[in-house]
């Protein structure tokens, strides 16, 4: 502890040091355009903000500022220009983004520390909205671009819109479910699991996927976690707010918070307007309650008397709704193909079936998911074709 507490010590002395002689010489007293700023830096590295405009400058800058720098260093201790960022979103301490530069003429990557859209017990959707962010803010250098697009999709996802592939989440099971301090939504939902189907649920060392869904007032959180594939079969709606509180909110806000006056406008307003979807209750009054038709093409209810799949005012659009239904079907069967192409092509062979069933892989539900609307539109399909 102590060696490894004199070398942490000298290499701040030298942060230290390297920012002094930086900030010390790099003036507009000493003839530079701007002030340089050392902005970040810890026990191996060090960040100048030289304040030019191009890429080139900033380059011939840094190699200087190092060799400046190294007279001053005890050999064989060196300092090395590695890098330019441009643009550079400095989020607080071992957290940035930006367009790595190695040369003047392109970038190399878009480089990020720290983001949460790399952690597992995050919902895909977080990793796909904050690096289409990322790509807008820092490549395409549209900020009000992001910030339309973060808007709409809280819109889907608070309207339903959300595919449910883009909400799984995972955790591992890494013990007992008895030694645990408190509740975990995971592990209460692997001991359902069991209870429904020993042989498929998951067990220890297993990742457990789940997806938050609506609950009764005052429900628990683990009350609130349910299998992916258990929510499509029973058409169980999700709780869109948890995953906007819990997933996204965090992550939208430190990203935005340097480039926008007030980033909670991005959780606040019509953007963010829900649809009201009750959960499906069984007993009760339920018990009384009678299922009727609906038409298919304004959903009003069918009286009885009514045949068919249409009321009188859609009877006479019948052509067109049916062509409507056959272009859906054709829609899901495309996507699912290409689901399916994709698995084939994880698996190494297409040319046959997919045998994976990994719960652990946004594209296992999609297809699931494809698969059951498929499976629901061509039915809404095949009552039109009784009737011809």
């Amino acid at each position: 502890m102590e060696i490894a507490s004199s070398v942490t010590g000298y290499g701040r002395q030298m942060i230290d040091q390297t920012k002094k002689l930086v900030e010390e010489h790099y003036t507009k007293e000493n003839g530079y355009d701007h002030d340089a700023v050392v902005i970040y830096g810890d026990t191996d590295s060090v960040m100048v903000k030289f304040g030019v405009e191009d890429v080139a400058t900033s380059i011939k800058l840094g190699e200087e500022a190092a060799a400046r720098v190294n007279e001053t260093f005890l050999k064989p201790v060196k300092l090395e220009f590695e890098k330019v960022f441009w643009p550079y979103l400095l989020i607080n301490k071992k957290r940035y983004a930006g367009l790595l530069w190695e040369n003047a003429d392109k970038y190399t990557k878009m480089d990020c520390k720290g983001i949460e859209s790399v952690r597992r017990d995050n919902c895909p959707l977080v990793k796909t909205v904050m690096d289409t962010c990322l790509k807008k803010i820092l490549i395409e250098r549209d900020v009000k671009g992001a910030e339309a697009y973060t808007k709409g999709v809280i819109a889907d996802l608070l309207q339903g819109k959300m595919d449910l592939s883009m909400l799984v989440i995972t955790k591992a099971v890494t013990k007992g479910a008895d030694e645990y301090a408190a509740k975990q939504g995971h592990i209460e939902l692997m001991q359902r699991m069991q209870k429904r189907d020993a042989g498929s649920a998951p067990t220890m060392g297993d990742r457990v996927p789940y997806v938050m869904i609506k609950g009764a007032k005052g429900a628990k959180g683990y009350e609130k976690t349910e299998d992916p594939i258990y929510v499509l079969d029973n058409n169980i709606p999700i709780d869109a707010q948890y995953y906007l509180e819990h997933q996204l909110s965090l992550p939208l806000t430190r990203l935005f918070e340097p480039i926008m006056e007030n980033p909670q406008s991005l959780l606040t307003g019509d953007h963010t307007r829900k649809i009201y979807i009750p959960t499906p209750t069984t007993g009760g009054i339920m018990k009384f309650a009678k299922k009727v038709s609906t038409c298919m093409g304004c959903k009003a209810m069918l009286q009885g008397s009514q045949s068919g799949n249409l009321c009188k005012h859609c009877k006479p659009k019948e052509v067109e709704l049916m062509m409507d239904c056959q272009k859906k079907v054709n829609e899901y069967q495309e996507t699912y193909q290409r689901a399916w192409t994709q698995c084939q092509s994880c698996q190494g062979n297409v040319h046959v079936d997919v045998l994976c069933q990994s719960r652990d892989c946004p594209i296992f539900y999609l297809r699931k998911k494809v698969q059951k609307d498929l499976g629901d539109a061509t039915k809404r399909l095949e009552s039109f074709s009784l009737e011809w």
